[in-house]
Parts: C-alpha cells; structure tokens; sequence
C-alpha cells in the first residue's frame, strides 16, 4: 500500500533529509527497495528468496543476508525516531499514523487508508498477499488522497467482501463522501448494509445464472421492498420497516427518494435513469 498510494514518497525524502543520510550523500532512491543503491541486492530488496521445489509449491524464506529486512547494512544505519526505514515499513497503517503524526503529507495518507478500514496492513505487505476487498480499498483510499474532481465514476465489485461489520460501515463512511463530493458511485453488491443506504437500486433476477439476467425493480430500497417478486427486496424489507407494506401499492405513502431521479438532469423518460456528472441519458 505505501507504494501504490503515493505514501512511500515523502517518507524516502523525509530519511533522505536526515543529518546521516546526507552526511552519507543519500538520496530519496537510496531508500527505494526496487532499485539497486540501497536495498539488499541477495534478494533484490524482496526480503525473501524463493525455492522452485518441482512436484511442490515453491519455498519461501526470509533472506539470510538482510533477515527480511530488505535493505544493505548502511542504509539500514540511518534511522528516524530509532526506526530504519526497514522498521518503517513493518509498521501498521494505524502505527505509522501515531509515528508521523507531526508530519501532515504523511499522516493525510495515512489517515485515508485508516478510514477506509486498512488500519492493520503494514505498510511493505506485499501487494500479492492482499485480498480483492483490500486492494479495491486500497484503490479508494489512492483517490480520496488526490484533488478532487466531483467529476469521477466509481465502479466498485463487493468491496465488502470478508470485511467485518465495523469494516462495512467505515467503508461506507468512505463511499459517502466520494458521492458528496460530486461523483457518482455503482456498487455491485448483496450486502444488505450496503443496499439499505444507496440512493438507488438496479435488482437483477429474478434468480442467479440462466435464469437471471431481468430487471426485476428499480427505485429507492424502500422501493424494491415493496416489490413482491423480488428477492432482494423480501430481505430489505425487514431492515427499513417496510414489511407490511410488500405486494401493496405504494402510491401516497412512498418514502421519498434520498435522490430523487432525474435530481435536476432533465431526465423526462420512464425508461432512462440519470446518472450523475454525465451529460447523456442512459437507458
């Protein structure tokens, strides 16, 4: 994650402007573990090495001339508050949040990546070890450290995916402020805590695989609550207060739309549904 947000960055040039390291003439490339300077070139600045066993999985050990640490022995010499940049980097989103915590390009970074529930990751995990929930978390958090733009569609495939509940919440806490910055969020998803606080709902069916593949309701979830062939909206119900109200007409006592369609896009035809920051209609 340190990496692929951006964080490793400022943090390569914060060692780098540190007395020893320019008394050492380092650069922020010295503190790189991709390129050859200062990483351990017996592992190529991986940590480990891998064994080819031929009818077995490979064998991964920790590399014997750096021990896992990544990086030669003079690099690893210049330390920041008694931590090498090795020790940096072994360090959770939520450790190294309190550690740079007077540094604000660094801590801004690192705080994203905390509320969007990736506060147990360390900061050199190796992108491979991620799960698909993680890396899409991961994606998020990159987005919400840039310049916003209001302008952006986010396409996200269940994030929520083997999150813990307090995970999904602040995720959503995430999702809801991509969307009050202007963008639009689609999420494909079956959890329930996700569905009861979209703005709208596209419900697929009226069952999985061939037998899907239909529109079976669209609206607000209190909508697709209402609908009486939707499976989704039988489990909705109970969530919203909305079970009496399933195979009953809603006309007058429909709850209103968090959004209302159309949300002042002109959008006239019962067939087509707004999407915002677009200027076309889709149908």
């Amino acid at each position: 994650p340190a990496t692929y947000t951006g964080l490793f960055t400022p943090i390569r040039e914060l060692f780098a402007k540190l007395p020893e390291a320019q008394a050492r003439g380092f650069a922020p490339g010295r503190f790189s573990f991709n390129v050859p300077g200062g990483r351990c070139e017996a592992c190529e600045g991986d940590g480990i090495l891998r064994y080819e066993m031929h009818f077995l999985p490979d064998v991964y050990v920790a590399c014997e001339s750096c021990h896992g640490k990544r990086y030669n022995a003079e690099t690893l010499a210049v330390t920041f508050r008694g931590k090498s940049i090795a020790d940096v980097l072994d360090l959770t989103v939520d450790e190294a949040a309190e550690f740079f915590q007077n540094h604000r390009r660094i801590h801004s970074r690192l705080q994203v990546l905390s509320d969007v529930g990736l506060g147990y990751v360390k900061l050199g995990q190796s992108a491979t070890t991620l799960s698909g929930g993680e890396a899409q978390r991961i994606k998020i958090a990159f987005e919400l450290s840039k310049t916003p733009t209001g302008r952006t569609l986010y396409l996200l495939d269940e994030p929520t995916t083997g999150l813990h509940f307090e995970d999904v919440r602040r995720l959503l806490e995430v999702l809801f402020r991509l969307r009050q910055g202007g963008n639009t969020v689609v999420v494909i998803e079956h959890n329930l805590d996700v569905l009861k606080c979209a703005d709208w709902l596209i419900d697929l069916g009226p069952e999985g695989g061939d037998r899907g593949g239909q529109v079976v309701a669209t609206g607000t979830p209190e909508d697709v609550a209402r609908e009486p062939t939707s499976h989704t909206g039988r489990f909705l119900a109970p969530l919203l207060g909305a079970g009496k109200a399933r195979g009953a007409s809603s006309r007058g006592s429909r709850p209103p739309a968090r959004h209302p369609p159309g949300g002042g896009l002109g959008v006239k035809d019962p067939g087509a549904f707004p999407v915002r920051g677009c200027r076309r209609t889709f149908r």
